[in-house]
């Protein structure tokens, strides 16, 4: 019996079965719903072209259509729909290099990677299974699609996904699959990195962290990872209390926390990271090493954008398990907050400059500010201009 999402889209295979063509729910919205998981996103593959499906939906847009993949627009929300294919190889790019299409669903289900990944469905809830899929699901085990070596030689990120599928499932690798892993982990150094940061960042978000981590040191897969190969001891010294991470940006920071000589900026360059990621890692180690010293405060809450409390109050967890920083105490400090910006301060640079007429602008100006933040933000002085211009006169500023 179907359930929503799949009634949501099962319009779309409506429409493209009454142009004559087969099409079926695959992949992991399968897997998930046959495990009772929340379903993310539906893929569906489909006999008909690209050209095709552009043709019968009003709403296509063309992301990977050279490889037969394109999103259709249905009632708001987007669908991937790929037509039925064999890959060629893949080199180090996110898609295989050529592709041949095909009009037989059991073909298309012979390249993918695992057999819990090699389920289709159709929209009466039927499911095809051709390689034990679901007899895997209920053993909780991970298995390549026949061949190991083939599959992970196609696409050696396969070997990422699988630790990835271990850390999210809690499912454990079949032992014959992990040697393949092993034999042929080396060519994960010919990967895109984005593609390796973009599994890393699902490995570390998973449920089942420790397994998926288990694994990783098991296989020395992260042997084969930008800094990590130079600086092994990194994963060798993760804490034992290790628990999910949302982002990279929270990673970095934790990998920071056991090697400091590693700054974020290093951390983002390798794995080509974003400026946003950048900027998150250095917010939270910056929050991590404060909070080490000072404990939790008004000042950590302040400085700390409000979009990264619940990453620092997961790291403080995982690096200071007897003293973390609950998030509600996070919260409640930030509701007390006098002010949320240095604008917010009751009087302004001109104001300060007035008080010193013989004093040229310089550096003593921000440094006078910076100091107002402070002792407003921790509760020792009143934000009005009153008291902040009497606290300036009893503490000028030093001018060499």
């Amino acid at each position: 019996m179907l359930t929503e999402p799949f009634l949501a889209a099962k319009e779309i295979l409506d429409k493209i079965e009454q142009n004559n063509h087969q099409a079926f729910f695959v992949g992991g919205s399968v897997r998930d719903f046959l495990l009772n998981r929340s379903i993310g996103d539906i893929d569906i593959a489909t006999s008909a072209t690209p050209g095709l499906i552009k043709q019968i939906f009003d709403k296509v847009i063309p992301v990977g259509i050279e490889h037969g993949t394109v999103i259709v627009r249905h009632n708001k929300e987007s669908y991937e729909v790929t037509t039925f294919r064999i890959d060629g190889d893949y080199s180090d790019k996110r898609h295989p290099d050529s592709v041949k299409f095909i009009d037989k669903i059991e073909k298309d289900l012979e390249r993918r990677d695992f057999t819990i990944n090699a389920l289709a469905m159709d929209k009466n809830g039927t499911v095809i299974d051709l390689f034990d899929g679901k007899k895997d699901l209920q053993h909780s085990v991970i298995r390549t699609v026949g061949n190991g070596f083939e599959r992970f030689t196609e696409d050696p990120l396969r070997i990422i996904r699988a630790l990835r599928f271990s850390s999210q499932l809690g499912f454990t690798i079949d032992p014959e699959t992990v040697v393949q892993m092993k034999e042929i982990k080396q060519e994960i150094d010919n990967l895109a990195i984005e593609r390796i940061t973009n599994e890393i960042t699902k490995l570390f978000k998973g449920s089942f962290i420790n397994i998926g981590i288990a694994y990783l040191k098991r296989t020395e897969v992260f042997k084969h990872l930008p800094v990590l190969r130079d600086h092994q001891h990194i994963i060798e010294h993760l804490p034992k209390s290790l628990k999910s991470l949302y982002s990279f940006g929270e990673v970095i920071a934790l990998f920071n926390h056991i090697e400091p000589s590693i700054d974020a900026a290093f951390w983002v360059k390798d794995w080509k990271c974003s400026n946003r990621t950048k900027q998150e890692a250095i917010q939270l180690i910056e929050a991590l090493r404060y909070f080490s010293a000072n404990g939790l405060d008004s000042l950590l809450v302040y400085r700390l954008d409000p979009e990264y409390y619940h990453g620092f109050f997961r790291l403080s967890e995982i690096l200071y398990p007897n003293n973390s920083a609950h998030i509600d105490g996070i919260e409640h400090l930030y509701k007390k907050l006098p002010i949320l910006a240095k604008s917010d301060l009751a009087v302004r640079g001109n104001d300060i400059i007035d008080l010193f007429p013989n004093l040229n602008k310089g550096p003593w100006l921000q440094e006078i500010i910076s100091k107002l933040e402070h002792e407003v933000v921790l509760g020792n002085l009143k934000n009005t201009k009153k008291d902040l211009k009497e606290w300036i006169k009893w503490n000028p500023p030093e001018i060499n």
